[in-house]
């Protein structure tokens, strides 16, 4: 019996189009060109943010967050950068009567962001928030303190096998896989990422189903 969905963030309900856009257009560099480079980077195993470095070695990360913040070029989230299943599916599952988390990793003013759309979730936190990032197995112990559910009734849905299911799987969480954004397609058929996932889905829009089975 699953009594709690947590879901990923990034390319699970959000975007992030408009996240590497905004880093692209503040370095000067074309947005095409950062897309590639976060794609190159992850599919070998380094942070995504690696990118960013690459283009700018050296990089203080959080100064730049801070430069950007502070000319009006910061993070930005609304209503457009949801995928379209993100508030059916929530509401489905809230209306079974299984409690909704949203956790990621993402900044704190990320996190903020997210609560300003009013999601139908139960809580939104992010590493940011927590001082703690996927996959490091302390932030599925604040996830688990969130949705307040035993690990083998929590399930956690993301797209990055590296960050979501496989630490997710280790924490003792069921998992299932969203096949969608770039991580979620690259590594949809990889034999470890079948044999962790309990559930492989195209679309929020299966798990309130797949929890009635």
């Amino acid at each position: 019996m699953i009594k709690a969905v947590a879901l990923d963030i990034g390319e699970t309900l959000v975007s992030d189009s408009r996240f590497w856009a905004g880093w692209a257009d503040w370095l000067g560099v074309p947005r095409h060109t950062v897309s590639a480079l976060v794609g190159a980077v992850v599919s070998r195993g380094d942070d995504n943010a690696d990118a960013i470095r690459l283009l700018r070695p050296g990089l203080d990360m959080e100064a730049a967050y801070a430069a950007r913040e502070a000319a009006g070029r910061g993070e930005h989230l609304d209503e457009t950068d949801l995928y379209p299943d993100v508030r059916p599916s929530l509401a489905a599952l809230r209306q079974a009567g299984v409690r909704v988390v949203v956790a990621g990793n993402q900044t704190a003013r990320a996190g903020q962001l997210l609560r300003d759309l009013d999601l139908p979730a139960d809580g939104v936190a992010t590493s940011g928030e927590w001082g703690v990032a996927k996959p490091d197995p302390a932030f599925f112990v604040r996830l688990l303190e969130t949705t307040r559910t035993p690990a083998a009734e929590t399930l956690y849905v993301g797209d990055h096998p590296a960050n979501d299911i496989h630490p997710a799987k280790e924490a003792g969480l069921r998992t299932a896989h969203l096949r969608r954004g770039p991580w979620g397609h690259l590594w949809a058929d990889d034999p470890r990422v079948v044999a962790a996932a309990d559930f492989r889905v195209d679309s929020l829009t299966e798990l309130a189903g797949l929890l009635q089975d």
